[in-house]
């Protein structure tokens, strides 16, 4: 998820849901399912979030989160009072049953080794049009717990949009028995340095700093 320059073609068409709203159905649908897990997390996983005066009630913004389980998506957008729309890596919308389902959801294809045309688009349009987008900076599970070092495609990505990123901490989510717990800390504005020159650097020291703040959210 780092190389924001590649064109490589995706195996999906998906430029719907970069143009418009998903269709009220699966909007319904949407809200149906966080109600659900809201429930399964609450009574099997004695689930807790804190933190949510910090997350924004309108606007384009970017969440990022640590990433140690494949139940992560699911706990995020559950936590959220808002439509998040995921990149997932291009290989699970061809997974019969799962695809169709989590592109219902709102994701949206992203190749492993890097963004594309098609995904920037999608996720400019998205944050464009004030919705919301979640990104695991890390491109992958981290399967100690603590956090790899982070890709720098949601700092570039708030520049180019002028969006904030909001950082939120993932506690227990990996097995199927321990408490989880999510903290959503407060958002980060970079929009001052959009239209200047910024290096790959800074990017970097930028994105490292998110990953730092999520960090200290998980052990505080």
């Amino acid at each position: 998820m780092v190389n924001i320059a590649s064109g490589s073609s995706l195996p999906i068409n998906y430029p719907e849901l970069a143009a418009k709203e998903l269709p009220p159905k699966d909007q319904q649908f949407y809200r149906f399912a966080r109600v659900v897990c809201r429930l399964i997390l609450l009574f099997f996983r004695r689930w807790n979030v804190s933190g949510k005066e910090n997350f924004p009630s309108t606007g384009g913004l970017i969440v990022v989160c640590n990433h140690v389980s494949y139940w992560d998506p699911v706990v995020v957008g559950s936590a959220l009072d808002r439509q998040v729309h995921f990149m997932a890596k291009a290989e699970l919308f061809k997974i019969p049953l799962l695809g169709p389902l989590i592109a219902r959801l709102g994701a949206f294809p992203v190749q492993r080794r890097g963004f594309n045309r098609q995904s920037i688009k999608c996720a400019l349009n998205l944050l464009r049009s004030q919705r919301i987008i979640g990104i695991f900076p890390e491109g992958t599970r981290s399967r100690t717990n603590n956090p790899l070092p982070p890709h720098v495609g949601a700092v570039v990505l708030a520049l180019k949009t002028k969006v904030p990123i909001l950082p939120v901490a993932l506690i227990g989510t990996r097995g199927i028995r321990s408490k989880v717990r999510v903290k959503i800390g407060r958002p980060l504005n970079i929009s001052s340095l959009a239209g200047n020159k910024v290096k790959e650097e800074e990017y970097q020291k930028i994105s490292k700093k998110i990953m730092e703040e999520i960090e200290r959210l998980i052990n505080e």
